[in-house]
């Protein structure tokens, strides 16, 4: 029997570097879509989301049994500055793929994101929730969803959609809150910082491990049928907790290191974005396995590989 064949969107991100490992050692043969080089075993497959012809190309080329689209910008604040371009990005990148897809006759999972639910009025949120997005970003994903669903409906595709909450891991940018809080709790530890400048340490948010997203979205395409998951811990951590995880893996206090700067503080949130996982665990056998603490500590030992790695100029 030949190989089951995977085509990954944003394959060299952090989802899809973690996706394309679990596959590959599934013995899938996987290709990833990419503007310029893919992970080692990947074979690449040249597209961009703004370029309509190079999505179908990929999908006609490749012919996937399971297509996982997860390429998107995904800066939330970023998502104001051109509110047209994210959606073109996210929403149209979305229907151009499930279409060929539905040509491929492959399954599809698009990762959605907890940002479509909002301010959604109840708190921890599940896939029947309100959505209620407050950004163009949340829009934008909130209309991918939407497709996934209206094609399923009237063309029996098979196609889900997974709204993750925040997934972390050492392959996080630095530009994200956990990778900030790891990576100046690792250079506070070494002396190359005296403090970590953060916003409202009191915001809400609901953490897991990366490696647990791509676990669930695979799993998601194995189902017998098609349905949306929420993909979350189901626990609820204030951004203080965070950085006192960072800080007791790096082995130094916090106390007296931390300063509050108003301009990093967002608007405030009236529902607190905390995923309820039931329907993944009842129907998957899907969970957060790795716990929120050894998932900061593997962020801290990173940053502090990386920084003792760069020298003093590193931070």
């Amino acid at each position: 029997m030949s190989a089951r064949r995977a085509l990954v969107t944003g394959v060299t991100g952090q989802d899809g570097g973690y996706l394309a490992e679990l596959l590959l050692d599934r013995g899938y043969e996987v290709f990833g879509l990419t503007r310029s080089g893919a992970p080692d075993h990947v074979t690449p497959v040249t597209g961009e989301l703004l370029d309509a012809g190079s999505l179908r190309a990929a999908v006609r080329e490749t012919r996937p049994d399971e297509l996982y689209h997860l390429a998107a910008p995904t800066f939330v604040p970023a998502s104001w500055e051109d509110p047209t371009e994210v959606v073109e990005a996210i929403a149209v990148a979305t229907g151009v793929l499930l279409g060929a897809a539905r040509e491929a006759g492959s399954r599809v999972y698009v990762a959605a994101s907890s940002e479509v639910f909002g301010d959604a009025g109840e708190s921890p949120q599940h896939e029947r929730s309100p959505m209620r997005p407050r950004s163009p970003y949340g829009v934008a994903k909130l209309a991918a969803h939407g497709l996934v669903g209206a094609l399923r409906e009237r063309f029996g595709l098979f196609a889900v959609s997974g709204i993750t909450y925040n997934h972390e891991s050492p392959r996080r940018p630095l530009r994200f809150l956990p990778r900030k809080v790891t990576r100046g709790a690792a250079a506070i530890a070494l002396g190359l910082e005296e403090e970590l400048v953060l916003g409202d340490l009191g915001a809400v948010r609901d953490w897991h491990h990366a490696a647990d997203t791509a676990r669930g979205a695979h799993l998601a395409l194995q189902a017998d049928a098609p349905r949306d998951y929420v993909f979350a811990s189901g626990v609820g951590r204030t951004v203080g907790d965070l950085v006192d995880a960072a800080f007791a893996a790096a082995g130094v206090s916090p106390d007296g290191r931390i300063r509050v700067d108003p301009a990093f503080v967002r608007p405030p949130e009236a529902t607190p974005l905390v995923g309820d996982p039931s329907r993944a665990e009842r129907e998957l056998g899907w969970r957060a396995e790795i716990p929120f603490e050894a998932m900061i500590a593997e962020m801290v030992e990173a940053d502090l590989a990386e920084l003792r790695d760069a020298g003093p100029s590193g931070a």
